[in-house]
């Protein structure tokens, strides 16, 4: 797959998730709310690490990059 490509399907990737967080924020309103996710909130300072999420995104990733680029 040639640079071009790439970067045409990157943008319009990004370009994607922009109009979602836009017009339908709700769609990823569970995103860092997951059981497993940490989150640990205190008077001075807080700390979030979104576990379960990504390990949702990065299945999803997996199986949209599997079936694109499957040879």
């Amino acid at each position: 797959m040639t640079l071009g490509k790439v970067l045409l399907f990157t943008g319009l990737v990004i370009a994607l998730v922009g109009l979602v967080l836009t017009y339908a924020p709700g769609l990823l309103g569970w995103f860092g709310h997951l059981p497993g996710d940490i989150r640990i909130e205190r008077e001075n300072g807080r700390f979030f690490l979104p576990v379960t999420s990504m390990i949702v995104i990065s299945v999803i990733l997996t199986v949209i990059i599997n079936l694109f680029f499957r040879r």
